[in-house]
């Protein structure tokens, strides 16, 4: 039997059906193998997890079948408890797959500590922003008798005095004790009274 009369017998159809059949059924089982593996059309919607311990966390999740993933901790935020989730990724109301893993960040316990800059000398406009700088907060202001005006000349916290270079806890409040501009011209004055009646005398 030549090519030509094959392809035109019955034989040849039946064979050709018979491999459309096996393609059409591989193709199925294949796109029914994708959408099991990859969860087609089935998508969750992510929880906020914010201010939830990680115990919590856990309870949230595992009823959605969701995993979180602990990445890291961030400085103490006073608005959040502690060791409480201060970020997620992805953000709470996204939809994602069954089994994806939330990655979050925690609150810190508490404030860590950091180091009190020098302001002793530094005038009060310069020491409002070196204050903030390094993560503290400015307390109470108080003067005393002082030739220079608005100058810090102690600082303290709690009614310890302090001095820079000391550990204190972030976001302390620093209370500043500044000169009020007024006693230098007094004394000098008396200082320059003591001079000329000591230099009336030499004569």
């Amino acid at each position: 039997m030549s090519v030509i009369q094959f392809i035109k017998s019955k034989t040849f159809f039946k064979h050709l059906g018979i491999m459309a059949a096996i393609v059409i059924a591989l193709s199925i089982g294949v796109m029914k193998w994708l959408e099991s593996s990859t969860n087609h059309g089935q998508e969750i919607t992510v929880p906020d997890l914010r201010k939830l311990t990680l115990s919590k966390v856990s309870e949230k999740l595992e009823g959605i079948e969701l995993e979180y993933v602990l990445v890291d901790s961030v400085d103490y935020r006073s608005d959040f408890p502690p060791l409480s989730v201060v970020q997620q990724d992805p953000f709470p109301g996204e939809k994602v797959k069954s089994n994806r893993k939330i990655y979050i960040k925690i609150n810190s316990s508490t404030f860590g500590n950091i180091t009190l800059p020098e302001l002793i000398q530094v005038s009060y406009r310069q020491a409002i922003p070196t204050l903030k700088a390094a993560g503290l907060q400015l307390g109470t202001v108080t003067y005393v008798p002082n030739i220079g005006k608005d100058m810090v000349l102690e600082v303290k916290m709690n009614g310890r005095t302090l001095k820079g270079g000391e550990k204190v806890k972030k976001s302390s409040k620093i209370d500043l004790v500044l000169g009020d501009g007024n006693a230098g011209s007094v004394t000098d004055s008396i200082i320059s009274i003591e001079q000329i009646m000591n230099d009336v005398k030499s004569f």
